[in-house]
């Protein structure tokens, strides 16, 4: 069956869904795919649904997509109608599938889906959101590792919530928060902070990440950065402050200085020239731009909210209706 409609109006729940955004990764998704079916099938976890999510791939991650779906039936099949970034991508994931709980992994397989049994077993404590944690990252350049280290502890100094560091979107949550998640429509989405800032019950699950499976990385130093400042605007605002505190004393300095150029006239010890001058209005200049480029940040974050657009747009959804058979849920969310 093709549609283009939401799931849940198809089928009652299912027990698990895991949602798997993909970009490109038509070395590593038939693999991706045995393992987690054989995860799924070997913890015996009821009715299920592996919803792989196509952000625009050049490759032919799409058609090995509708080859799987055609020989598994738990397979829920999106493609998006063009590349809109893995936190879109996974917000679409998201938003479609129908689990009482879902997981979330990348198709590379850093994160080992054979975790799962043992993520399930801390929800079945009473936990509504399973992060994983990473105490070991492999096949990553000692500069990724520093500045993905870096980064998390900057950014747990900016943001007014607890953002656990060292953690991705690797994660099980129930579907409570699921939904609380999907009611947030902001477009530049961070989404393990927005996991964050729900609250509920959460709790790290420490893990050691793999190498990638097959492929190349998906966040080169551009996206990282882009990535990085989506993280801070959308839950701080101390840059602005910073801003502030750069405005007041870039005015100290100004001061500091005319004071300076007056006593030397007192003193008739003023040196005319133009270079103290050429220093004065690069250092104002270069602290306005600092200030317009943080203003403009969010100013631009605002435009975009304000047009209202879908986050995504779904070209089309494959899937079996075989799949709505659903039982009674073997782990009850909570």
């Amino acid at each position: 069956m093709r549609a283009t409609n939401s799931l849940a109006e198809q089928a009652d729940n299912v027990d698990l869904s895991i949602v798997v955004p993909c970009y490109n990764e038509e070395e590593g998704i038939t693999e991706l795919h045995r393992r987690v079916s054989d995860v799924c099938k070997g913890m015996n976890a009821g009715s299920y649904e592996i919803v792989l999510v196509n952000d625009g791939s050049r490759d032919r991650t799409w058609q090995f997509m509708l080859e799987l779906q055609t020989q598994d039936s738990h397979i829920v099949a999106i493609n998006l109608s063009r590349n809109f970034g893995h936190q879109l991508a996974l917000t679409a994931g998201l938003q479609i599938c129908t689990g009482r709980r879902v997981f979330v992994i990348d198709a590379d397989l850093q994160d080992p889906p054979e975790l799962l049994p043992a993520m399930m077993a801390r929800m079945d404590a009473g936990i509504d959101v399973v992060y994983g944690q990473r105490i070991k990252r492999e096949g990553e350049s000692r500069f990724k590792k520093t500045s993905a280290s870096a980064f998390y502890r900057l950014l747990d100094r900016l943001v007014d919530i607890d953002i656990p560091v060292d953690t991705g979107d690797f994660r099980l949550m129930s579907r409570r928060a699921v939904n609380a998640l999907n009611a947030m429509p902001e477009n530049h989405r961070f989404i393990r902070g927005m996991v964050s800032w729900i609250g509920l019950k959460q709790e790290a699950f420490p893990y050691e990440r793999s190498a990638r499976f097959a492929g190349e990385t998906k966040y080169p130093l551009i996206k990282m950065l882009k990535f990085a400042v989506d993280a801070i605007t959308g839950f701080s605002t101390k840059p602005l402050r910073i801003a502030t505190y750069m405005g007041f004393f870039a005015a100290a300095l100004s001061g500091a200085l005319m004071l300076y150029v007056f006593v030397a006239w007192l003193l008739d010890r003023s040196v005319p020239g133009w270079s103290s001058l050429a220093i004065i209005m690069l250092t104002m200049g270069s602290c306005q731009l600092v200030v317009v480029g943080i203003l403009g940040e969010y100013l631009g974050r605002l435009y975009i909210e304000t047009k209202g657009r879908p986050l995504f747009v779904i070209q089309e959804i494959v899937t079996t209706r075989s799949v709505g058979a659903r039982a009674e849920p073997a782990h009850p969310s909570h």
